[in-house]
């Protein structure tokens, strides 16, 4: 099965070393690190590829599957599925450059990650957002989420904990 997702608009590609610079100037933006609680506001290039490079090993466990969202050869955003371990549902995550904002771009590209998994026989997902960013609720809503729970979640990219909505998802094919 292809690493690479490709959709309508947008493709899904691993994220790669070379992303690290790109990746860390988009996060830098307190629109983005505001809004997701494991982002520092001061993350480095250096902290980026510690990351980038916990990737693969957590694709071979089948406990972290991030994805590049390019559009026309741009890097504008990333998404993601990650778990603990074993049948866990994966918690979905992502963010987009705000020039991408408001043309369902990140709907269909996490949608397309999400099925991706399905057909690997995934069939349950969790996700959330936190309260003053009802935009990243209606992507949700719209892969089919539903309001789980609420309750306060440390953002690192704030300093501080924030009112935070939980949500669930059944896959589709389940």
């Amino acid at each position: 099965m292809s690493d690479e997702i490709r959709t309508q608009r947008v493709l899904l590609r691993p994220v790669q070393p070379s992303d690290s610079g790109k990746i860390t100037e988009i996060i830098h933006d307190p629109r983005i690190y505001r809004m997701v609680a494991r982002i520092a506001p001061n993350q480095t290039k250096a902290q980026t590829l510690a990351w980038i490079s916990t990737h693969d090993a957590g694709a071979a466990r089948n406990t972290d599957h991030v994805r590049a969202v390019e559009q026309d050869g741009e890097l504008i955003g990333i998404t993601g599925a990650h778990r603990q371990a074993g049948k866990s549902p994966f918690e979905l995550g992502y963010w987009l450059a705000p020039h991408a904002w408001g043309k369902g771009l990140m709907t269909e590209a996490a949608g397309a990650l999400m099925e991706w998994l399905e057909h690997r026989g995934e069939q349950g997902f969790v996700s959330g957002y936190f309260a003053d960013n009802p935009a990243s609720g209606r992507v949700l809503q719209k892969l089919g989420f539903m309001i789980a729970g609420r309750g306060p979640v440390f953002s690192l990219g704030r300093g501080e904990t924030v009112d935070h909505l939980y949500m669930a998802r059944i896959a589709r094919n389940a």
